[in-house]
């Protein structure tokens, strides 16, 4: 009886490590992620790396610059866009996998303001008050995040009373450092990276923008394609969402 057992709880163990997922450390994977993600993704790269021993490998930079690497043949595996439009386009150009684009969250805009300058809260009509000297906002050519915010300030009528007072960062990250610096006292920036010590934050009316839908793909020269689709499953499963909330993002 007892060597029957043996035998039994052999058998067991066998088909336990068979049956087990292969170790994976080492493996990674290479991300490239736009700059309003710089903070939230830190958060999900180590969640999914905890739960699939795979390394994201994580590169930020504005959404149009992202892109032409992805068409120049920068080894990236997986895109996390700003908005849909790229997506689209490298999916136009044949350098992903179609059946990977997806909208993977909704992204904010606030307003922000350096607390050493100005004494807050500013909302987006006060930009146009005269102790706002310089306003930071992405660059509407080719930041999606700078599209947004211009589109909110004609919705509100400022945006020829302060396009003067623009200055313009080459991604969002860029444009906060500007506020933080001091170098512009205000400035429109992703909800995602407002919560730093330097500046306030004030929400804008999502009515006055067009919702920044965010896509994310699969490059089809990526060196391992299915660690790069249970990437971006993960982001759009529980633990994926719950800290993209956290972030300020929408998610569906």
């Amino acid at each position: 009886m007892l060597a029957g057992l043996k035998k039994i709880s052999y058998v067991i163990l066998v088909l336990a490590v068979l049956s087990a997922p292969k170790a994976r450390a080492g493996e990674k994977l290479t991300v490239a992620a736009a700059a309003n993600l710089s903070v939230a993704l830190k958060e999900l790269g180590a969640a999914f790396e905890k739960a699939s021993h795979v390394t994201p490998v994580l590169s930020f930079g504005d959404t149009v610059g992202l892109t032409r690497q992805i068409e120049e043949g920068a080894p990236y595996d997986v895109f996390l866009s700003a908005d849909t439009v790229h997506v689209k386009d490298l999916d136009s150009g044949g350098f992903i996998f179609p059946d990977t684009a997806t909208v993977y969250a909704r992204g904010q805009i606030v307003v922000v303001w350096n607390k050493r300058y100005l004494s807050g809260p500013v909302g987006i009509d006060g930009l146009s008050g005269p102790g706002v000297k310089r306003i930071a906002i992405a660059n509407p050519a080719h930041a999606p995040y700078g599209i947004a915010a211009m589109e909110a300030l004609k919705s509100v009528g400022i945006w020829d009373k302060i396009k003067d007072k623009l200055v313009y960062g080459e991604n969002i990250r860029q444009t906060l450092q500007f506020v933080q610096s001091g170098d512009a006292q205000a400035g429109i920036v992703a909800l995602s990276i407002a919560d730093v010590p330097e500046v306030g934050y004030t929400n804008i009316d999502q009515a006055l923008y067009r919702p920044i839908n965010q896509a994310a793909c699969v490059i089809k020269t990526a060196k391992d394609e299915k660690a790069a689709r249970e990437f971006i499953g993960f982001i759009k499963g529980p633990v994926g969402r719950k800290i993209l909330v956290k972030y300020g993002f929408g998610v569906d």
